[in-house]
């Protein structure tokens, strides 16, 4: 745990104490390959920032909060100051484990100092650069002031001058080494520059930068543990003060403001690849977030597109198709059918990850985007069979539906509303058309009837039929038949994917004649 500093200020990410972070990576993440496009974020960034993308904030009040936040981090020079914030901050993280992997004690207490100085250098001149910038957002406002007062400080100002007087001292200890024979002799000494100098002088080569061996590894080596001692010996003040140093700040950190180093990279990492993916042609933008007063008109986006699919495209070269969605008066749940393999899943899929990153407080993979605000997001996929349970794809399908559809009741509540994003995809493949399409009409009522809101992918036409808060889309086909990937309104056609498939080919009844007229006689198919 690290030291307390007074103040409002809690969190970067959290306006209080999230119980959403203690739960499991909800199921939708992997439905709805978040994991792809956090990995990626990940990657470019450098650490692993997925555990922030596992949880959602816990109310309406905590994503506004985020939203007004990242919207100040977009600015170029707050960016900027961030990522170079961000950096030092990595440094001190490197130094740390260093010092955890260090065997002497002595060598400890030399990366402790060194820890605290790029905490102390990072915090002050982070508060510097703030102080000259506008701020919007209540969160960064809120962190500015109490950074401010925490450097302020008598505490903070004692440490400080603590470590660079420490620092100092260090940074100045110069040691001669003198060989004769099988005898090394250590003797203080004043040698002019850098360690890191003198070795490229003694070792000189093209293109080869040097570096001293302490900083190479944590451990030391025979020779570097032995001058160790005998630096003790020869500074006995300064190792002592060292040893009371490491004694009086081994726990030295403000946990609000190491809070905020560690969060602040959930920002800076999507903004980050929000700008490379911009530059690649891929939109990205603010939602805007309907009211309720507003009535169950006007959610909508335009250019909307699959982002783990974007990803794979910068790799693979995969096509990305945008699509556009609105939801007009009345309308709750959409129902989309058409071809196999015509993007009916992706579509599905974008609009999960829509509202997914809109709850997260951050931008939107479209052209422009406004919704409503959902308490939270439930998906089912299609399953396979369990080997383990010995259960069939069907009951697979119902045991994983039925906690999805307890959870649409009001377990997570906001502000007394209850209502939750719906991804269905290809459920009740295994069972009859008519069976699926009961069960299918029994899920969609039961959503609808908890005020919940989405997309329901199914081969089953009539489930966009049965109810007036429903409408159908389909897949769209191009004038020959191939596959647009684009989604428009209506019901597919009854044998858009089976008539293209049966030309293709040549399973019709003309084709059938010919082939076989060919290849039998007419008195082998019992014919005169």
């Amino acid at each position: 745990m690290g030291r307390r500093c007074r103040g409002e200020f809690y969190s970067i990410l959290d306006l209080k104490e999230n119980l959403e972070k203690e739960k499991a990576r909800p199921a939708f993440y992997v439905d709805l390959n978040l994991d792809q496009g956090i990995h990626r974020i990940s990657r470019d960034w450098g650490e692993d920032v997925s555990p922030f993308y596992y949880y959602l904030p816990a109310d309406r009040e905590c994503e506004d909060y985020r939203r007004e936040i990242y919207a100040d981090i977009r600015q170029e020079e707050l960016f900027r100051i961030l990522c170079r914030f961000s950096e030092k901050m990595k440094a001190r993280r490197e130094v740390f484990f260093k010092k955890k992997q260090a065997d002497q004690e002595l060598q400890k207490r030399a990366w402790h100092v060194q820890e605290i100085g790029y905490y102390c250098e990072a915090f002050l001149e982070l508060s510097g650069e703030l102080e000259k910038i506008p701020l919007r957002s209540r969160g960064m406002e809120e962190f500015r002031e109490f950074l401010y007062r925490c450097l302020s400080g008598a505490d903070f100002e004692k440490m400080r001058e603590q470590v660079r007087r420490l620092q100092e001292q260090l940074y100045s200890l110069r040691l001669i080494l003198v060989y004769e024979g099988d005898r090394i002799t250590v003797s203080l000494g004043e040698v002019e520059g850098e360690y890191e100098t003198f070795l490229e002088r003694c070792f000189p080569g093209e293109d080869r930068r040097m570096k001293s061996p302490f900083e190479a590894s944590g451990a030391l080596g025979e020779l570097e543990f032995e001058i160790v001692k005998v630096c003790e010996k020869l500074k006995p003040d300064l190792f002592r003060e060292l040893k009371s140093f490491y004694k009086t700040y081994g726990e030295y950190a403000c946990e609000e403001l190491t809070r905020f180093a560690s969060e602040i990279g959930f920002y800076l990492s999507f903004c980050g690849f929000q700008r490379r993916m911009q530059e690649r042609g891929f939109a990205f933008a603010q939602p805007v977030i309907l009211e309720e007063t507003q009535g169950m008109s006007g959610m909508s986006a335009r250019g909307l597109y699959d982002l783990a699919l974007a990803c794979l495209s910068l790799e693979e070269g995969r096509k990305v198709v945008s699509n556009d969605m609105i939801c007009r008066e009345g309308e709750r749940f959409f129902v989309l059918t058409g071809p196999n393999q015509g993007g009916k899943t992706t579509f599905a899929r974008s609009l999960g990850q829509l509202v997914y990153f809109a709850k997260m407080g951050l931008d939107v993979p479209a052209v422009s985007a406004q919704l409503y605000h959902f308490t939270d997001i439930l998906t089912h996929f299609s399953v396979e069979e369990s080997l383990e349970s010995g259960r069939g794809k069907l009951m697979e399908e119902l045991v994983r539906l039925g906690p999805m559809m307890t959870a649409a009741r009001g377990d997570r509540t906001d502000g007394g509303h209850a209502r939750a994003f719906v991804v269905i995809n290809e459920l009740f493949t295994t069972a009859a058309d008519y069976d699926g399409t009961i069960m299918g009409k029994r899920v969609l009522e039961h959503f609808l009837a908890q005020g919940c809101m989405g997309i329901y992918v199914t081969h089953l036409r009539e489930l966009g039929r049965f109810h007036p808060q429903i409408v159908s889309l389909r897949a769209l086909l191009g004038p020959g038949g191939e596959h647009t990937f684009l989604i428009g309104r209506g019901e597919a056609a009854d044998s858009a994917d089976s008539g293209q498939l049966v030309e293709k080919h040549g399973l019709s009844y003309a084709g059938l004649k010919e082939r076989l007229g060919r290849r039998c006689r007419p008195q082998d198919l019992g014919g005169e």
